[in-house]
């Protein structure tokens, strides 16, 4: 298991791990079985190594599969300890927040779908944008809502509530950017509208074909751009000028696909006038916010201000060490001295998370292993085993850095700096690291190996960044470890 080789790390994991299944039982007829590495519509692509052009780039992050493994591993809501920021087209209008469901005066069948699904209060996110997605004139909307946050279940409600059942064509279009994650939204949809069986579905995704020319009779339709466009233009399934609810889920996911803006805009351009835009996205860097101001117009606006007050929960320091073998031993000396529920350890490549996994099996430790290599359906299957406690040390590299809430985890070793493509400090991916602990209310620790200048530059510029001191730990000295950590 110390070998380079990733494989062989895994192979060992994989035999005592039950994998996460998909339930498709919900999708009618689909022509075969989709790769979870495939592209936006199930067609199989080559994977990345950790080298290009003969570079160490580190293990990448694949956004859609992100989101995915996200939805796959949530059991229940996020506690969301961001701030909303509401910023209303109308400043003058009153701004409607709601604390319970009935205050939203859903139709009885869908409040009891809501109630089925275990949610008995709305979360931060359902409190302010519910009201706006359900108001009368529809108002249209922009909203950051990370996984978990209830955003799912807020806009299929939001479509559900505004279907007549009596008309026969579609009514809501909802546009997601992998096949995966149309699904996943179909069967919240599903859920919620249990009770409510005269509203129908349809997936719009590659795979469920239809005769040119077929009237879809499904009020709702979900599916990934590609696919919706073909069936308003080419085939004129769809009357895109009887749309009155369009949803674009995920769009920091959808601008980093390649032709899925172009035809998420292409889709946005037939729709009426009055149709209500609803946008939602991760995060909101320059790129998103351009998309967003094209896709809906006039809309309100739910922020979610920034994370970075959880660093006052989290003890932050730094060990000096000289190569890899000195880190391994650092954080030896670390682990013999500190109660630890669980740990979770970052590195910047497979090779490197497989050595590190490797030498703490032989060390006695119960180690699980997580990297891009693995499909999402495992992946998800192996966090599962880790929140279960199956193994109280989780080796991983970035793929695991966001949207994993574990409530054990009492330390987060850095055994690589997170980095940028130019070898600067990636602030971004170290605050989405370091807050897999301090989660919850509880203390946590994050303590970051350094083994060159270079890496204690990269301590400087999060120091700076994040106004925040790290401290220098001596993992050999018991005692000040002890007064440190205490």
């Amino acid at each position: 298991m110390a070998s380079d080789s990733w494989a062989q790390a895994v192979d060992v994991q994989e035999s005592t791990t039950v994998p996460v299944k998909f339930d498709r039982k919900w999708l009618g007829k689909m022509d075969g079985q989709r790769n979870v590495r495939g592209e936006i519509n199930g067609n199989i692509v080559s994977k990345k190594s950790d080298h290009a052009g003969g570079r160490d780039v580190g293990d990448q992050v694949d956004p859609a599969e992100q989101s995915l493994l996200n939805k796959l591993i949530r059991h229940t809501l996020v506690k969301n300890r961001n701030q909303v920021e509401v910023l209303q087209r109308d400043p003058t209008s009153p701004l409607y927040s709601v604390k319970t469901f009935e205050e939203l005066r859903l139709k009885p069948q869908l409040l009891q779908g809501v109630y089925s699904m275990g949610f008995n209060r709305p979360s931060r996110i359902q409190e302010n944008a519910l009201p706006m997605m359900l108001a009368e004139p529809p108002q249209n909307l922009i909203a950051q809502s990370q996984s978990g946050t209830g955003k799912t279940a807020a806009f299929s409600l939001a479509m559900l509530s505004h279907v007549n059942p009596a008309n026969k064509w579609t009514q809501c279009l909802c546009i997601s950017p992998t096949y995966e994650l149309a699904v996943q939204i179909g069967h919240v949809i599903e859920q919620m509208g249990k009770f409510y069986p005269e509203v129908k579905l349809a997936y719009a995704i590659r795979g469920n074909r239809m005769e040119r020319g077929t009237k879809l009779q499904e009020q709702i339709v979900i599916g990934t751009p590609g696919t919706v466009l073909d069936w308003c233009t080419k085939f004129k399934i769809i009357d895109p000028k009887k749309i009155s609810v369009f949803v674009l889920d995920e769009a920091d996911v959808m601008i980093a696909t390649q032709g899925h803006q172009d035809q998420s805009i292409r889709i946005q351009r037939q729709l009426p006038k009055d149709c209500q835009m609803l946008l939602f996205s991760a995060t909101f860097e320059d790129s998103v916010w351009r998309f967003a101001e094209r896709v809906v117009p006039d809309p309100n606006i739910i922020k979610l201000k920034r994370e970075e007050e959880t660093l006052d929960t989290i003890k932050q320091f730094y060990v000096v060490c000289k190569e890899k073998e000195d880190k391994f031993t650092a954080l030896c000396n670390l682990y013999g001295s500190l109660t630890i529920a669980q740990a979770m350890i970052f590195c910047h490549t497979r090779k490197m998370a497989a050595w590190l996994s490797g030498q703490l099996t032989k060390e006695g430790h119960q180690v699980a292993l997580l990297s891009g290599e693995m499909t999402v359906e495992q992946r998800a299957a192996v966090i599962e085993r880790f929140r279960n406690g199956k193994e109280k040390v989780l080796v991983t590299t970035n793929v695991c850095s966001r949207g994993i809430d574990v409530e054990q985890v009492s330390i987060v070793v850095n055994f690589d700096l997170p980095m940028d493509r130019e070898g600067r400090a990636d602030n971004e991916t170290y605050l989405h690291r370091i807050g897999r602990t301090g989660r919850f209310g509880k203390k946590g620790f994050a303590v970051n190996m350094v083994d060159s200048q270079h890496s204690m530059d990269i301590i400087n510029e999060i120091e700076a960044h994040f106004n925040r001191k790290i401290l220098k730990l001596d993992t050999e000295d018991l005692d000040e470890l002890e007064r440190l950590i205490n």
